[in-house]
């Protein structure tokens, strides 16, 4: 009412309808602001308890980190396990050789389907008619692995498995340059008691190489090596070594194989 005139300016009725109205709108504007401010505003991040958008992400990143260093830790421990399997010789023995790659296509293919289609015997005789007039395909290796030999010497003793003799020896003078036989990555070198200087090497299709007694060595751990390059000198040296020779191991996919089987030696 005015105060001067007590004329009636606004009038307001309370019901009990009316007050819960007005309750129940004013809560759920409340609950809906409440929400957009959480859900789509920055200003979630003073509320006390709620995390950052920043520490997520950094959460998220630390959490990826600790994968893949758990995963690059457990490759190490593998890498190591094998580095000492090859070092002691305590690994099992599988035979690669031309006999039992044939053995092993055999149980695989048949006969009959070993034998040429019409289609298969016209391009044969393409390929022939076009091998006479194109000598540098014919030049071309046939083999895409090719082993330098280490070294070139008498083998004193030749690999034997059933003596756990996974290697050959091959005798040496002194200071002979002992070669890499493929490119790779040097993953090992140092003095041994038992060995003397050792290197290992890394092969990209599967081989790793070892040499063992070297008098003296030329590379060192993690260098990258091409074939034929010089890696040590031939020696004596280890608590196992009788003479002046290499001990020249072979391994494919953690397997030894004897390496006379791919390289001359003499």
């Amino acid at each position: 009412m005015n105060e001067d005139t007590f004329e009636e300016i606004f009038s307001l009725r309370l019901t009990l309808m009316n007050v819960f109205v007005v309750a129940t709108i004013g809560a759920l504007f409340i609950i809906f602001i409440t929400t957009y401010i959480i859900a789509f505003t920055p200003l979630r991040e003073f509320i006390p308890g709620y995390a950052s958008s920043q520490l997520k992400r950094d959460a998220t990143e630390l959490a990826l980190k600790s994968d893949s260093l758990t995963i690059a830790l457990k490759k190490n421990d593998l890498y190591i396990q094998s580095i000492k399997k090859v070092l002691t010789g305590d690994l099992e023995y599988a035979t690669f050789n031309k006999d039992s790659i044939v053995a092993a296509t055999s149980l695989l293919v048949s006969e009959d389907d070993l034998k040429p289609s019409k289609a298969d015997l016209k391009l044969r005789d393409e390929v022939e008619r076009e091998d006479k007039y194109n000598l540098f395909e014919k030049a071309k290796p046939k083999v895409s692995t090719v082993l330098f030999p280490p070294v070139k010497g008498l083998i004193t003793e030749k690999f034997n498995p059933k003596e756990k003799h996974y290697a050959v020896d091959v005798a040496l003078a002194r200071n002979t340059p002992i070669k890499a036989i493929l490119s790779g990555r040097v993953i090992f070198a140092d003095w041994t008691p038992n060995t003397g200087n050792v290197v290992i090497i890394r092969h990209n299709n599967g081989f790793i190489s070892v040499y063992k007694h070297a008098a003296s060595m030329t590379v060192a751990q993690n260098d990258v090596i091409r074939t034929g390059e010089v890696i040590a000198l031939a020696g004596s040296t280890g608590q196992e070594s009788t003479g002046v020779h290499l001990h020249f191991e072979l391994w494919k996919d953690g397997y030894p194989i004897d390496p006379s089987i791919f390289i001359e030696f003499e």
